[in-house]
């Protein structure tokens, strides 16, 4: 895989946060933000899947949704 290497700034605590995160995770810090973008661009997906079914169909009701958050145990 290609690799592109990047300069973020990010708030101290944040990256202290962040580099224990990875550390008790057994991660190097870059992998592990890698893997927290690849989640967050999946849920950005996700919600916009959503919007689209909602557009067509309506939104979801109230039953639809405690099903959905029962599957995903939230």
């Amino acid at each position: 895989m290609r690799k592109k290497h990047l300069i973020v700034s990010l708030p101290a605590d944040l990256a202290a946060d962040l580099r224990e995160a990875a550390e008790e995770d057994g991660q190097r810090m870059s992998s592990w933000l890698a893997d927290a973008a690849r989640r967050r661009l999946k849920a950005r997906g996700l919600r916009q899947v959503v919007a689209e079914w909602e557009a067509i169909n309506g939104p979801f009701t109230e039953e639809e949704l405690a099903t959905a958050r029962k599957r995903l145990g939230k």
